[in-house]
């Protein structure tokens, strides 16, 4: 191995050193936040999501490709993973595994059944290096790999190395699996970094440069890595004028992989990545199983998108309607009976499904990816339940409760004299210390009581009628559906989603002013356009201050001249 070649990969190791001591990686995040309009917009750090490693694999080198091994636990913060995102280190251990997956795509990419694919060049001997060739391959790779061109010694080292190890092994194709697999354990692949430029020489006014621009698009409306043609609008400067963007912007929202972004947005928002690890008392509920678990999160997620994006509706409806998709399996946790074979012929595959009109299923709050990911293994909880929809749908903090509560009343399911929920919780709450959470969030839980904690409907608990009639913020409802129309209509349903959508698309929460501008011009433009789903990304995406960041630190700015403090 060559000086230069070892020194790259020191560097990298010590590079992703810098970030698995388990400090937060907020290396180029600002200080100061303050009014939109002032351009102090922190830039963030962030490394990739499980979702985001998997889709730039599948994007890059195909779906055929299979990623084997463990990633690093994502973070959640504020209630998504993309702020928790900005703030995930990888530990030690994590970049092995990080390396281990690293060497088993390069090696997968550069077999013989995949490397004709993506070796557009043909090496003078298979059996020796060709750094004519290798540098191509590596080039055209290390940009998409990288979201930006690489630089003349990043590419010279990785050539050398690729040259060293195909002259040591005899074998041009198993020299580039080396180099590649060094790319895809980089600290430049595995975070997503965000680099300040003038904005058109105003040393005033600071964005994110072009190629950061690329990025911060298609991870939020594509979840993964910028295409050939995002890059070269990048590269020419499209990126630099409102018109460039708005033509970019279009582009990705007319494409088919917009449908990837707006499922990842959902699945974080609801959380729906918990579903992998959640678990049921099969004893008391042998229905349960992980594949019910699976297809519950791509019900939940097939119904959000035939809602928002298959019928370019309202956002709110994902709460009421009835319609939605079963599998078989799925299909006995309802009591619904699926029969015949789905699209393609696969008797276990999916199928559209309408429930009727009366019927108290309407939405996804009452789908088992709601219903059992905010239920405990054995029981239900109303409690959960309502934290959950007050968290995630409506933004509002529901505060966690004290240490030293007694849950035993709540617990004893078998009480004769307390046989329903509804009736162990207003035990419960009878203590000072837990009154006040649970009257935000049991009345909506228990319209769901109808349905256990797997989301199989039952009338009765232990023998005796369960109640479902609340209020939410002032309006009664008798039942899950009429939680759902409710939901629908209150206003933190629709100012909610337009905060969760900015702050994921941006990493952080929103300051100050960007704030006011969701509330005051983003809000109503989501209001006027029928909630609809694609109107918000593109008004979100075109606003002025979506690229614009805090000048690097010691830059004065004219702001900064004009403060009282500036002469002293």
């Amino acid at each position: 191995m060559t000086l230069s070649f070892r020194k790259s990969l020191l560097t990298a190791a010590a590079l992703a050193g810098i970030f698995c001591i388990g400090a937060p990686v907020q290396a180029v995040r600002a200080e100061a936040e303050a009014e939109v309009v002032s351009a102090t917009n922190p830039t963030v750090l962030r490394r990739l999501t499980q979702l985001q490693y998997k889709n730039i694999i599948a994007d890059i080198f195909g779906a055929d490709i299979k990623i084997g091994g463990r990633f690093e636990p994502d973070m959640r913060e504020n209630g998504l993973l993309e702020l928790g995102a900005g703030r995930a280190s990888i530990p030690a251990a994590g970049l092995a595994q990080y390396a281990n997956m690293a060497r088993s795509v390069s090696a997968q990419v550069l077999d013989e059944k995949h490397r004709a694919s993506f070796v557009a060049c043909t090496p003078a001997n298979v059996k020796a290096s060709d750094d004519a060739c290798a540098r191509q391959f590596l080039a055209d790779a290390g940009q998409l790999l990288y979201r930006r061109p690489l630089q003349d010694g990043e590419l010279g080292d990785l050539v050398a190395g690729a040259k060293l190890s195909a002259d040591t092994l005899k074998d041009f194709y198993a020299g580039l699996e080396v180099p590649l697999a060094t790319m895809l354990q980089s600290p430049e692949f595995l975070f997503r970094w965000e680099v300040r430029a003038p904005n058109g020489g105003n040393k005033d006014a600071w964005q994110i440069d072009a190629y950061s621009k690329a990025s911060r698009l298609s991870f939020f409306l594509w979840n993964s890595a910028p295409d050939t043609k995002l890059l070269t609008a990048a590269k020419n400067g499209d990126l630099d004028t409102p018109k460039g963007v708005a033509r970019e912007v279009e582009r990705m929202l007319g494409s088919p992989r917009l449908e990837a972004g707006v499922r990842a947005f959902f699945y974080d928002m609801f959380g729906l990545d918990s579903l992998t690890s959640l678990t049921k008392d099969t004893t008391l509920y042998p229905k349960y199983s992980f594949k019910i678990a699976a297809d519950a999160e791509e019900q939940t997620l097939r119904t959000i998108v035939d809602v928002v994006l298959t019928q370019n509706g309202d956002y709110r409806d994902i709460f009421t309607t009835r319609k939605t998709f079963l599998t078989r399996q799925l299909g006995t946790v309802y009591g619904v009976p699926i029969v015949g074979a789905a699209a393609g012929g696969t008797p276990d595959g999916w199928q559209p499904y309408e429930f009727p009109e009366g019927d108290s299923r309407a939405g996804i709050l009452i789908q088992p990816g709601f219903l059992a990911l905010h239920s405990h293994p054995g029981r239900t909880s109303p409690t959960l339940r309502g934290k959950a929809l007050r968290e995630s749908v409506l933004c509002q903090r529901v505060p966690d409760p004290p240490g030293n509560v007694n849950f035993n009343v709540v617990q004893d399911t078998t009480d004769p004299n307390y046989k329903t929920v509804r009736q162990r919780l207003q035990a419960h709450a009878t203590e000072a210390m837990c009154t006040g959470c649970h009257k935000i969030t049991d009345p909506i839980g228990l319209a769901m009581e109808n349905y256990d904690t797997i989301g199989s409907y039952r009338a009765k608990e232990n023998g005796a009628p369960i109640d479902t009639s609340g209020t939410i913020d002032g309006v009664a409802f008798s039942d899950a559906a009429g939680l759902a129309k409710a939901i629908h209509d209150h206003p933190a349903t629709a100012s909610c989603l337009v905060n969760r959508v900015y702050s994921y698309a941006v990493g952080r929460t929103p300051t100050a002013g960007e704030r006011d501008w969701l509330k005051q011009e983003a809000g109503k433009a989501f209001a006027a356009s029928g909630y609809k789903i694609v109107p918000l990304l593109r008004k979100i995406t075109l606003h002025e201050a979506f690229f614009r960041v805090a000048p690097p630190e010691g830059v004065p700015t004219k702001a900064a001249a004009l403060s009282p403090e500036a002469g002293r």
